[in-house]
């Protein structure tokens, strides 16, 4: 079963077949799988449990945050690729300069909830998930996490340019999101997770955006320390970054990280060849050659990845960014067919 399995290529224990999971977003493929209209439904969780147990995932990607109650956030648009939803395309920044960035307290900004009240509310979403995807691991999780906080809050162009600007002052900024993920991770290794998921985009597709020395010195040593408390409870921690960040895997696996989710601008090569034993990774099926290619394409996709990780037992098969909208019923049929017919081992 996808759990057993799951659990197993955590834990690097070869299993009978490459495990996988995705994000499937397309809405004429999950009506397909489950027969339900998502355009019918109130919640995604309808609809995707079900999708989990037709197609036998074995993991499920998940973060969960307490909520943003206060607090001022950039807004700065958003398009959702669907039949109903249209794109969003107001934007605003509530900072004047980076000298309001170096002024902003997270913390005192956006609160912190006490320990206790986090470890009750994500026990409740943990207990009542795992029971709706019973048959795969179901995880724990922030997306918001340092460096995403950040452009959250300040959009893109006012964080890089008070933190290119001012690294002294932009390191109290940066301690302060730290805090808040900080006291999360404390509640979260206080439940029954065997998985924690720090999603944070530090890069974008051509690589970092900032140097690598300032991710050295304000990125990596505050993971390590925020991973702590998840280390001291023995829960994996999945690292996600969208973007091409290969160049930080040995950062992130020496701050702590047990795994990465990787699209495929990023070395899986690189990665398995030289943590394809140690270490958990997922993705880098292009969803492009899914979108454009050919059927041949799309198995060929697939088996570049699955003869590059049938060796590595922490492997899991995955679309990176995402199985949206816009690509054909068929070409994702495809994919899953060709995943299912190589993944044995």
């Amino acid at each position: 079963m996808g759990y057993q399995r799951g659990m197993a290529a955590l834990h690097l224990e070869m299993t009978d077949k490459i495990p996988h999971t995705e994000f499937l977003d397309n809405d004429a493929y999950i009506k397909r799988v489950t027969g339900i209209d998502t355009n019918s439904i109130v919640s995604m969780d309808e609809v995707l449990p079900c999708v989990a147990e037709k197609l036998d995932y074995d993991y499920i990607w998940n973060i969960f945050e307490m909520p943003y109650t206060k607090g001022r956030v950039t807004k700065m648009g958003h398009a959702v690729w669907n039949a109903v939803d249209a794109m969003d395309t107001e934007q605003y920044c509530p900072f004047k300069d980076e000298e309001d960035v170096y002024r902003f307290d997270p913390a005192e900004e956006y609160g912190l909830s006490p320990t206790n009240d986090m470890i009750s509310f994500f026990t409740d979403h943990f207990s009542t998930k795992q029971s709706l995807f019973k048959n795969a691991v179901y995880s724990g999780g922030r997306y918001n996490s340092i460096f995403s906080a950040c452009i959250r809050t300040f959009g893109w162009e006012m964080f890089l340019t008070a933190a290119g600007n001012d690294i002294g002052r932009m390191n109290r900024v940066l301690d302060g999101f730290y805090q808040i993920t900080r006291r999360e991770i404390e509640a979260w290794a206080n439940t029954a997770i065997k998985v924690y998921n720090t999603h944070d985009d530090i890069c974008w597709t051509s690589g970092p955006v900032l140097s690598p020395a300032w991710y050295e010195e304000q990125i990596f040593p505050r993971y390590k320390k925020m991973w702590q408390p998840l280390k001291d409870a023995g829960i994996k921690i999945i690292f996600t970054s969208d973007g091409t960040y290969d160049m930080f895997f040995d950062d992130i696996f020496s701050a702590g990280a047990d795994g990465i989710v990787m699209e495929p601008s990023n070395s899986l090569s690189y990665a398995l060849e030289k943590y394809g034993d140690s270490k958990i990774i997922i993705g880098n099926v292009d969803c492009r050659i899914l979108q454009y290619g050919t059927h041949e394409d799309i198995h060929a996709e697939v088996r570049r990845c699955i003869d590059l990780g049938t060796k590595c037992p922490g492997y899991f098969l995955n679309v990176g960014n995402h199985i949206p909208n816009g690509i054909s019923v068929e070409n994702i049929d495809c994919y899953f067919e060709c995943y299912n017919r190589m993944a044995r081992r």
